[in-house]
């Protein structure tokens, strides 16, 4: 990798010593030029820029809607979502850039030039906001997105940023570009702290930020409240108060915090737009091509020594060369190893007449990704206690699918798919007691073999939504536009000795991506066979 740091001279500095700071101490390995003639030479003679394609994206009316929705939630008060900054990887590399998903699904981009940019909606008066829909409505705040834009080829950042410099890592986009693609007015990312300070204060707007996602940006946001005298409001209970109005004062406080925002920004995605489904179904057919990519290839996983990283490999680069990249990092895990539910080591062997289990899912370059799991048998054909095992795990999913129906509860998915495979054990004679007592709150001991949920919601993140309040995610009623897993399994691990043998060192899961309907579901990933037989024939076309 190309040396990334600034530019020096060339002369060594007799002077240096140790005294030299810790933090310059990376440009002790470089020698570049630092002359008056190396930087007028390299600032000049350069043909005017090629001017960047950028178009509206399709995400940009859907965006807007996004935003209007969570300003009508803090009417009055500054919401700040960034982007995030750049991450270090190790030492002065950095891990590829994505955007925090409040910020990709607020703005509609999924840029890797976005590093450090930060979305501001500014409250407004009544009917001088954004356009909030195509009825003419107008929401509460005006949108703008501060920027780290395309700097000038006489700057040293042209040449000597090795972050953000263009000679390092391209021309990133104009102010006009960016506004061009999201719709939402772009300024550069200098003006942020007067624009998050003006007006702020007690009698003032208030200031809220998406925390989590850029510690700089935090404590910027804590300076300017700080300085504008703005101190946390207390919720604490007051004798005067009756239960009613203390419990309305509490809400009102905590719609003032944060984490109001960090729970809104995540309970805005629990319903898709057309678009996200859109881009939801790329994600799965893309994925549905890799995990086929996969099985042409489990041949050579066979021969080599890391048979697992086989499988990794083939399903990461289809990924990377199909759409941004992997969604989460891909579980490869054969034999034994599927019987740990986040095996991502992927360094094993594959052995014929085992299982290899494939939980994977690409990002498309919009950042929606999906998420589908698999359990292959690696010679195309599943053995008798196999088949049985995977058959139980396939019925539980069915069961699940039945009840995933709007008017249902998001838990009911769970609890079906449990009665199934609590009753299968029973069957195999594997629990303690019976499947219903086994079903009680004080039983559970069918979950050995099943310490996960069946379901979780799903789109920007592979764990999507997850700071949505649990009314509204666990106990919430099921609606037209959610996506979620559906993805039971069994585990016996070989050294399970609650189980008899034949059973030990299999693992299966069968996960799937649906789409709640207005008159049901649809299996987003039904073109990846389920039943065995299906699985078996379907490997054995590809096979030849």
């Amino acid at each position: 990798m190309t040396d990334a740091t600034p530019v020096t001279s060339e002369t060594p500095d007799p002077s240096a010593d140790a005294s030299q700071d810790v933090a310059e101490r990376g440009s002790n390995r470089s020698q570049r030029p630092d002359s008056a003639a190396f930087k007028a030479f390299i600032t000049s003679g350069w043909a005017p820029r090629a001017q960047l394609d950028v178009e509206p994206s399709p995400a940009v009316p859907f965006a807007a809607a996004r935003r209007a929705a969570l300003s009508a939630r803090f009417p009055g008060v500054r919401l700040v979502v960034p982007a995030g900054p750049l991450k270090v990887r190790s030492n002065d590399t950095d891990y590829r850039f994505r955007p925090h998903s409040a910020y990709a699904h607020l703005t509609g981009t999924g840029w890797d030039t976005d590093p450090d940019a930060v979305l501001v909606l500014d409250p407004v008066e009544d009917g001088a906001g954004d356009p909030a829909g195509p009825d003419g409505a107008r929401s509460a705040h005006h949108a703008v997105v501060y920027v780290r834009p395309l700097a000038a080829r006489d700057t040293e950042e042209f040449y000597a940023d090795a972050r953000y410099g263009e000679f390092w890592v391209g021309a990133r986009p104009s102010l006009d570009d960016v506004t061009t693609a999201t719709g939402i007015e772009a300024r550069h990312v200098d003006e942020l702290r007067d624009a998050l300070a003006k007006d702020v204060g007690p009698d003032g707007v208030h200031l809220l930020i998406v925390s989590g996602a850029d510690e700089g940006v935090e404590a910027l946001v804590e300076a300017i409240r700080a300085e504008a005298g703005l101190s946390d409001e207390s919720a604490a209970p007051d004798e005067q108060l009756t239960e009613a109005q203390w419990l309305e004062r509490a809400q009102e406080a905590f719609r003032r915090t944060d984490a109001a925002l960090v729970e809104a920004v995540s309970e805005l995605r629990l319903v898709k737009d057309a678009y996200e489904v859109e881009q939801m179904r790329a994600a799965v057919d893309a994925t549905i091509a890799g995990f086929a990519q996969v099985v042409r290839t489990l041949p050579r996983a066979l021969e080599h020594r890391r048979g697992e990283r086989v499988i990794e490999t083939t399903f990461d680069a289809h990924a990377r060369l199909e759409g941004n990249t992997v969604g989460y990092e891909t579980i490869a895990a054969a034999g034994e190893h599927a019987t740990t539910l986040h095996w991502i080591r992927n360094d094993g062997v594959v052995r014929s007449g085992e299982l290899v289990l494939l939980d994977a899912g690409v990002e498309v370059e919009s950042l929606y990704t999906a998420d589908v799991t698999r359990t292959l048998p690696v010679d195309g054909t599943f053995t008798d206690v196999q088949r049985r095992v995977y058959q139980a795990v396939l019925d539980a999913a069915d069961a699940a699918f039945a009840v995933a129906v709007p008017g249902a509860r998001f838990r009911d998915v769970h609890a079906a798919a449990m009665e199934v495979v609590a009753a299968r054990l029973e069957e195999w004679g594997l629990l303690p007691v019976s499947a219903a007592e086994s079903l009680s709150p004080d039983g559970q001991q069918h979950r050995r073999w099943m310490v996960h949920g069946t379901s979780h919601h799903l789109g920007l993140d592979v764990h999507d939504c997850a700071q949505a309040r649990r009314e509204l995610y666990l106990d919430g009623v099921l609606e037209p536009g959610m996506v979620f897993t559906i993805e039971p399994g069994l585990y016996f691990k070989a050294d399970d000795l609650a189980v008899p043998e034949e059973y030990r060192g299999i693992g299966v899961r069968i996960e799937d991506d649906v789409l709640v309907t207005e008159d049901g579901n649809e299996n987003l990933s039904a073109a990846l066979p389920r039943r065995p037989e299906d699985v078996e024939a379907w490997m054995a076309s590809l096979r030849g």
